[in-house]
């Protein structure tokens, strides 16, 4: 899947992709700085099994990645920013501090990342897993507008992440959501980590009002959190120590995984 940004004035200096893999359901968004003589792009959550079609779009693009970006460490498909160094060595892998994880570099709330005259601006949103954080484009006048959110696994369409592992908590993910998320502008566009039911975007003001799970109150939600009853995730027991080393780059199958 792919898409153009829809946005006026000096904010159609980005160009945007919004890419799928389709075993683990996860979106990787492609983000680039055209308006900029290098083209320098990022990559956020990128998948090990679609970095060939990811490189070839960025070289046919003419773009210059420069970032590898998670929005946490995930369980359920291994990431491809390990690849994507071994293949295009000037790219730094990019993760939240708070992960106990390996990354050139590492982020906290509030910090700011830039891709030629655009920026990414990091809000730490944990409740899902204790890393999880959520990237904003900039606010300004020479910034998209309307602003975006990669929210990861914190917010999905109409739902939310798990927070039964990982040092998920219902209690945090609630109050990131409400306090991080949803005080953006409601006309902020969402794009979440995955989707299980074919839709690709939504805003603020959609998951204010129809949100299954995150429109309620605090108790209810957490009572609903603990109640899904979800399986363990697959791939989790293989994805996790292998994202935690940048996915394939140091991992045992470099050396196995």
């Amino acid at each position: 899947m792919a898409a153009y940004s829809n946005f006026t004035g000096q904010s159609q200096r980005l160009l945007f992709r919004q890419l799928f893999e389709k075993e683990s359901f996860t979106y990787t968004y492609l983000l680039a700085d055209v308006g900029h003589p290098e083209k320098p792009a990022v990559l956020v959550d990128p998948v090990d099994k679609t970095v060939e079609r990811d490189l070839n779009l960025v070289k046919e693009l003419g773009l210059k990645l420069i970032y590898a970006v998670n929005t946490h460490v995930h369980a359920d498909h291994i990431t491809g920013t390990g690849l994507i160094k071994s293949k295009l060595p000037g790219v730094k892998s990019v993760l939240s501090k708070a992960n106990d994880a390996k990354a050139d570099h590492f982020v906290e709330h509030g910090d700011k990342l830039y891709f030629g005259d655009l920026f990414l601006e990091v809000r730490a949103t944990p409740g899902h897993t204790v890393g999880c954080v959520t990237y904003v484009t900039g606010d300004g006048p020479d910034q998209p507008n309307p602003r975006m959110a990669f929210t990861g696994d914190a917010l999905l369409i109409r739902g939310c992440g798990r927070t039964d592992f990982q040092g998920g908590s219902a209690h945090q993910l609630y109050n990131s959501v409400h306090s991080q998320i949803f005080t953006l502008p409601k006309e902020t566009l969402l794009y979440p980590g995955h989707d299980y039911k074919g839709f690709s975007v939504t805003t603020v003001g959609e998951e204010v009002l129809y949100n299954t799970r995150l429109t309620k109150d605090e108790e209810t939600f957490k009572n609903i959190m603990e109640n899904l009853n979800l399986p363990y995730p697959k791939m989790i027991d293989i994805a996790v120590p292998a994202n935690r080393v940048c996915g394939l780059q140091d991992s045992p199958a470099k050396a196995g995984a």
